[in-house]
């Protein structure tokens, strides 16, 4: 069993897989496949949570190939839970002031 078998099969039985940063780049045509791959094999058997900054109205755009990203995204947007964050980052509100730095 190859080593790309084997991740697939955990990816499918893993309880909740996580998308984090989502959309940062457009995908490439593999990986749009094996993406699809993975959302079929897990559709109705696992959670999936996606961590995005890019709004899902671009969604489609950024996965490319619109029969491709239409079948995507009706697997993953069909019975999901959307939670929309407003305001500044935790990181921006969270970190420590940069100290001045003294110039003589």
């Amino acid at each position: 069993m190859s080593l790309y078998t084997r991740l697939m099969g955990q990816l499918q039985k893993t309880d909740l897989l996580i998308l984090d940063d989502w959309g940062m780049q457009k995908m490439t045509a593999p990986q749009r496949q094996d993406l699809m791959e993975v959302i079929e094999d897990r559709h109705g058997r696992g959670s999936t949570l996606i961590a995005s900054q890019l709004p899902i109205e671009h969604w489609h755009d950024y996965i490319g190939a619109a029969t491709v990203a239409d079948a995507i995204l009706d697997r993953l947007l069909h019975s999901a839970h959307r939670l929309t964050l407003r305001g500044e980052s935790m990181r921006k509100s969270t970190a420590p002031q940069a100290a001045e730095v003294d110039p003589s």
